[in-house]
């Protein structure tokens, strides 16, 4: 098992550094792909992934990747937008009554959220700069898993979440965290003459400290959903890794508050004056 899971975690390394790397259409084209899987993943965990309800967030969802398509250098989308997709939701929900729980329903509007709209910031985080910002998402949440499970190995001893994640300790946590910053801080190091902030040290390490906290919140997310509803793995299509959102349950979370976190470094002496 830990020989197919690294097998696979190189693979998705390797595709990460491809496709982001190309960035533009092929980036955004990857990103669609994987958060259409990952809404798949999703409504089935509901029992709607074949349904009318789920064709509406999958249409949905694609309709919101190609806005970004088609409109970049914007992440925001008309609130009528959202407010048409969850009419159509509510629509399919009591017209079909009583096919459908109220849970049903629920999720399928969340799913469009939780899944497209927030893993998109990957594409978002990339057309900011040349391509190496981007990195800072993955730096901060897979850092942080690698760095929080050497630290629970070693240092373990006060569950965190015992109920939702029984291996997951403080000590991981904590380690998992003064990891990413410590990546995020060499990697602003070895890249500073070609990042786009001011001081790319403090300003990395700042943005993986901020990416690695969040990144145990989406981490149990996950977990908590998959808890609820008697689910092991999300699906089997990443070999020792479960389904995509078994691997980028962190990454959603990340993703969006990277991308803000960059912002506000970005324009920190406007924001913050005595800081910076």
């Amino acid at each position: 098992m830990f020989w197919i899971r690294l097998r696979s975690g190189i693979i998705l390394v390797v595709l990460a550094v491809v496709f982001i790397a190309a960035g533009g259409p092929w980036l955004w084209g990857c990103l669609t792909l994987i958060s259409l899987i990952g809404q798949y993943e999703l409504y089935r965990v509901v029992d709607i992934h074949r349904t009318p309800l789920g064709a509406v967030g999958y249409i949905a969802a694609l309709g919101y990747s190609l806005s970004l398509l088609l409109s970049p250098g914007t992440d925001q989308m008309p609130v009528s937008f959202f407010c048409l997709f969850l009419i159509l939701f509510l629509a399919v929900y009591v017209f079909s009554f009583p096919r459908y729980q109220t849970e049903q329903a629920v999720l399928a509007f969340f799913g469009l959220f939780y899944v497209n709209v927030m893993l998109m910031y990957i594409y978002l985080t990339r057309m900011l700069d040349s391509g190496y910002l981007v990195w800072l998402i993955f730096l901060s949440s897979w850092g942080c898993d690698t760095c929080a499970y050497c630290a629970g190995m070693l240092f373990g001893k006060h569950k965190m979440a015992p109920v939702l994640s029984p291996k997951k300790s403080v000590e991981g946590a904590v380690g998992g965290v003064l990891g990413s910053v410590l990546l995020g801080a060499v990697y602003g190091g070895v890249f500073a003459a070609r990042m786009p902030l001011e001081n790319d040290i403090l300003g990395c390490a700042v943005i993986c400290l901020v990416g690695a906290v969040i990144s145990q919140i989406g981490d149990l997310a996950a977990s908590a959903i998959k808890r609820n509803h008697g689910v092991k793995d999300y699906g089997t299509l990443i070999p020792g890794h479960g389904g995509i959102l078994d691997r980028f349950d962190s990454v959603i979370f990340v993703a969006p508050a990277i991308y803000f976190t960059i912002l506000c470094v970005q324009h920190g002496r406007e924001i913050f004056p005595l800081l910076f």
